[in-house]
């Protein structure tokens, strides 16, 4: 199954869950119905007005959950008691969780999610939470952080990070939202019944309004059944895949088995303090944090887990090890002394510039937030290479800006001075003027492929400026890319990430769904990406046609649209990004492919094609590993 399968796959499961919703919501009207009927007689108007007032409880909790969330996940991060791991940390724990995490970002093609640690929690364990890869976060336990050797890490957040790229975590805080509101029957049940304890029995009807409250918290618990019900559903299967993504990404099952291994057999285990807490995240930990079994479990068995990535794993073995933990539990950083993690040895040679090399639409669409192990290894070659002083201006709040606005800045000292003017009008002539020395000092020699990447890994950091600084910054980031007049395929690249990024990252929740429009429905939009990219991909027009056609086959085969570049130039895909990404996602596979088809129709793809495919990629929700696989 790929991305977009899996992304069809979350779909229905959606939908399934707003099913299950519903079936639940009755099921508690019927409950406090036949309540009404006990205590108040067969009323008609009695029961409808219990149906209704049901009803909205349910629903005004949901959509206050919901509301609650808006900020994505970053608020689920705070709620569990997450600390931010500083951009700079010197400690030898967070700094190999920063590096780990640094190098799947750049793997999977996706910005640099934001990373909390849960410095109370003692279990090993983690989550990842957010609407779409621009808001999302990580959280890992301080328990998961001192007791995990780093391949055991690295399978922790490879499992996380499938949750990122599949769409699991939109499902997972949209599911927080909807279950709340399913147990607000209990919820304000409970509340009146320790405020009547609190207050006494001596006013008036209080008597009546305690048992109301009983009758509440004990129908709210039908919810709390049903909730319980629904996260399993949801969950086990969604784990079992993770589980699986993360073998498929690292090549190797000793890490993630060793994890699972250390849940079971130190004391601590998965569990987390807060109980209530944790049993609202419970479906988006890595391991079973409340310890529900049989149908409210919302992860397949630890055994299970295991023997799915060593099938001769015994459960006496797990005894052994943890009679043997008991008495010296293990250190994650001694283990990868042990082990031999040094200093890694220098990397070899990125290719170069002009490197041109054959690729298949087939293959560009199974990279597709699908990386590998070549992936994690090509990287780590990029994370290799960029420099240490261009990673320490990407962790700098204040060098963050000015790093971002000189990749923009153009090679002939004209159009540079012109985008200088721009941006000191906007951001003060100070900080165009450190632009400009970054230009010409940090990033003159650096390798195109690496432009990218220190973009996402500088994103986290960009976003934490308030709001009227990012808007400020797009506004100088579009002028410098339009102070020529021209707009080059790198400078468009860049500028339209950044804008997709931020924009998701103000406002995550608006910006996460699921598309359901077929090709038929966007042809106009797809001939317009089609012929841009045909044109920016093939010298002449007769080549471009070509390729235009050979796209447009494989999307719209039934179509005729003759070829027609706009006048505008690359320009034109600003009017094209939001209907093409409302496709469905087998439909997004078919223009993931096209694209494909029409940038390398003449069987070679350049650096300048390649960074405009990931774009594409990017900005439909699409990620695509940084280096793409030959044919």
């Amino acid at each position: 199954m790929n991305f977009f399968e899996r992304q069809a796959q979350a779909r229905r499961t959606s939908a399934r869950l707003v099913l299950l919703f519903g079936l639940a919501v009755a099921g508690i009207v019927l409950a406090v119905d036949l309540a009404v009927l006990v205590f108040a007689g067969a009323d008609p108007v009695m029961l409808a007005l219990a149906s209704l007032g049901t009803i909205a409880v349910i629903g005004l909790g949901s959509l206050f959950r919901i509301a609650s969330l808006r900020g994505g996940g970053e608020s689920v991060a705070l709620q569990m008691g997450g600390v931010p791991v500083p951009e700079d940390t010197r400690d030898l724990n967070l700094r190999r969780l920063r590096n780990v995490v640094e190098e799947i970002a750049i793997a999977s093609g996706v910005p640099m999610p934001r990373l909390y640690v849960l410095e109370h929690e003692a279990g090993i364990n983690a989550f990842a939470a957010g609407y779409s890869p621009s808001d999302a976060v990580v959280a890992v336990t301080r328990g998961a952080l001192d007791r995990l050797n780093r391949d055991e890490l690295q399978g922790v957040i490879a499992h996380e990070f499938s949750h990122i790229l599949n769409g699991d975590m939109r499902l997972n805080i949209r599911l927080m939202g909807v279950l709340f509101g399913i147990l607000m029957l209990a919820i304000i049940g409970r509340k009146i019944l320790e405020g009547g304890r609190l207050g006494g029995r001596n006013s008036k009807g209080v008597g009546a309004i305690l048992v109301a409250a009983l009758v509440a918290m004990l129908v709210g618990y039908i919810g709390l059944f049903f909730g319980r019900m629904i996260k399993a559903s949801v969950s086990r299967s969604r784990e079992r895949l993770a589980d699986a993504s993360a073998v498929q990404f690292t090549r190797q099952t000793a890490g993630l088995a060793g994890a699972l291994k250390k849940i079971g057999g130190l004391h601590e285990g998965a569990q987390l303090n807060d109980r209530a807490d944790a049993e609202e995240v419970s479906h988006m930990l890595f391991g079973d944090g409340v310890g529900f079994s049989g149908l409210f479990a919302t992860h397949p068995p630890l055994l299970e887990r295991i023997r799915a990535l060593e099938p001769s794993f015994r459960a006496d073995q797990l005894e052994s090890l943890s009679r043997r933990w008991s008495i010296e539990p293990p250190q994650g950083l001694a283990e990868d002394v042990a082990m031999g993690f040094t200093d890694p040895a220098p990397p070899p040679p990125l290719p170069p510039i002009e490197i041109l090399h054959a690729v298949t639409p087939p293959m560009v669409a199974a990279q597709v937030a699908r990386p590998g192990a070549d992936d994690y290894r090509r990287a780590d070659l990029i994370a290799a290479t960029l420099p240490d002083g261009l990673r320490a201006l990407a962790a700098q709040r204040d060098a963050v800006v000015p790093l971002l606005l000189a990749l923009l800045l153009d090679d002939d000292a004209q159009i540079a001075a012109r985008q200088h003017y721009e941006i000191a009008a906007r951001l003060g002539p100070e900080l165009a003027d450190e632009a400009r020395r970054l230009r010409l000092q940090a990033l003159a020699d650096l390798h195109p492929m690496l432009r990218l990447p220190l973009a996402s890994l500088a994103f986290p950091v960009l976003r934490l400026r308030p709001r009227p600084q990012l808007d400020m910054f797009m506004d100088a980031v579009q002028a410098a890319v339009n102070a020529d007049g021209r707009v080059s395929l790198f400078e468009y690249c860049l500028a339209r990430l950044l804008t997709v990024q931020v924009v998701e990252s103000l406002d995550p929740s608006r910006h996460a769904r699921f598309g359901r429009r077929k090709p038929q429905a966007v042809a106009a939009e797809l001939a317009t990406l089609l012929a841009v990219v045909a044109q920016s991909g093939h010298a002449d027009a007769a080549s471009a046609q070509r390729a235009y056609l050979a796209g447009l086959q494989r999307v719209l085969p039934q179509e005729h649209r003759p070829y027609a570049p706009p006048a505008d130039g690359v320009l034109a895909l600003d009017r094209v990004w939001e209907a093409l990404d409302a496709l469905d996602p087998l439909a997004k596979q078919l223009l993931v492919e096209a694209v494909t088809a029409a940038g390398s129709h003449d069987n070679r793809i350049a650096v300048a094609e390649a960074e405009l495919l990931r774009t594409i990629c990017a900005v439909l929700h699409c990620p695509l590993p940084p280096m793409l696989a030959k044919a």
